[in-house]
């Protein structure tokens, strides 16, 4: 087996302090890894080579070689980087290499959302095929007959668990899940869960488990909060940063100035100016969602919406029906800018700012991947200039502001000094924003 084989990683190793961490740095040379290089089981390789793996990403190379070593991680990485298969595959291996308890939960991985869960399953049970391990999706929003068998798993033994917070704990409450082997825990989108209120739970899930199990965390941004639960977990963990993607060059972007009032009429002057095989467009809560698809769907137009609302046979029918061009125009919370792999969207538009830079990169990085090309529009109004000011800052380069159309009536005019107006706080939270190191 390889060692070694990463750029750029941090161990992290506790201070005095219960309350920090300092970071060492590892001087390393970087390696172009394919997967044959890890030693992984030939029953793992076979299935590796059946999902068309063959080079190693910088997450992959990073992390591969401390998670078969035992280590545990906290990766700063964002979809679209090989983060998954990152941790799947060494988690997997490692199931293989050691003894395992067929009665118990061996490993769990928790996430944010269901349609994540579901995505990591299908990808574990590809690379995993040739293989004896098994795993099931624990998630909210099934039926009956779907909770009744996540309790037959979980009570009676599986190899790999991925839940989300809320579902593991009603199973928790009932008392018959068998955690106390568990040797392996992944948190993927660390970041998003503490967004979505999950702390509390996810430390009450942990506190089922053994002490001495393998910990990897994995997540788009390091905040605080995120470096409290690292502290709480982690024991002397490596450290790998994945730089953050920029759009990419053949990636079109463009911002229009617009009050709120003229947001729906903008949709449909877009959509009815060109016709798109597969439109995706972000809403910053389900009432927007709501009320965006309905007009659209007055108008005859082919749209469709999903949110946490909508059961889960609605929601992953409308996937589908997404994914095969037979729904050309989604609308969506921020549920699918990350985790969802789906090709070949013609254009993204944003009906709100994103709130923070990470997420507009999640949210139009559903366009143009891969050998396609795509737009991505951005509807700002009076009040988010100064925040999608951010987000150019975070991009290095301004997005071209657009024309509206002149029958839509007066715009909000577009502001280049954001000290005035507004008096000294916006200017206090502008130069403490050009105070934050980039």
């Amino acid at each position: 087996m390889p060692r070694y084989y990463y750029t750029g990683a941090f161990v992290l190793k506790p201070v005095i302090s219960p309350f920090c961490l300092i970071f060492t740095r590892i001087e390393t040379k970087a390696y172009i890894l394919n997967f044959t290089d890890f030693g992984f089981d030939d029953d793992l390789m076979d299935g590796i080579e059946s999902m068309g793996y063959t080079t190693a990403t910088p997450v992959q190379a990073q992390v591969i070689p401390h998670i078969l070593d035992g280590k545990d991680i906290i990766a700063a990485a964002q979809t679209g980087t090989g983060k998954t298969a990152a941790f799947l595959l060494p988690l997997i291996q490692n199931i293989l290499w050691h003894t395992k308890d067929d009665n118990q939960v061996n490993s769990m991985i928790i996430v944010p959302t269901r349609e994540l869960a579901v995505q990591i399953v299908q990808i574990l049970e590809g690379v995993s095929y040739y293989t004896p391990i098994s795993c099931i999706a624990v998630y909210g929003g099934g039926s009956g007959d779907s909770f009744a068998i996540e309790k037959k798993a979980l009570s009676h033994g599986v190899d790999v668990v991925v839940c989300t917070p809320g579902r593991m704990i009603s199973h928790l409450n009932m008392g018959y899940v068998k955690m106390s082997a568990v040797k392996y825990l992944v948190l993927d989108e660390a970041d998003r869960m503490l967004d979505m209120g999950f702390y509390e739970d996810i430390v009450k899930i942990i506190s089922h488990m053994p002490k001495e199990r393998q910990n990897l965390m994995f997540s788009a941004t390091m905040p605080p909060a995120i470096r409290k639960l690292a502290n709480t977990i982690l024991k002397e963990p490596i450290e790998v940063n994945i730089a953050i993607s920029r759009p990419p060059d053949k990636m079109k972007q463009g911002a229009f100035l617009v009050h709120d009032e003229q947001k729906i009429p903008l949709v449909k002057h877009i959509l009815k100016e060109k016709e798109y095989n597969s439109v995706l467009i972000f809403c910053s809560s389900k009432q927007s969602v709501k009320q965006l698809t309905k007009d659209l769907k007055k108008q005859k137009l082919p749209a469709d919406e999903i949110h946490s609302d909508l059961e889960q046979e609605q929601r992953e029918q409308v996937l589908i029906d997404f994914r095969s061009k037979k729904l050309k125009i989604l609308v969506a919370t921020d549920i699918l800018s990350r985790g969802i792999d789906i090709e070949d969207i013609e254009l993204v538009i944003n009906y709100d700012v994103p709130h923070e830079g990470e997420d507009y990169i999640h949210r139009i990085g559903r366009t143009a991947r891969a050998a396609s090309t795509g737009c991505a529009y951005t509807f700002i109004n009076d009040k988010e200039q100064f925040k999608f000011h951010r987000i150019e800052q975070l991009l290095g380069h301004p997005v071209e502001k657009l024309p509206v159309p002149a029958e839509f009536g007066p715009t909000p005019e577009f502001k280049t000094d954001f000290r005035k107006p507004g008096g000294n706080r916006n200017k206090k939270r502008y130069d403490k924003f050009k105070r934050k190191p980039s």
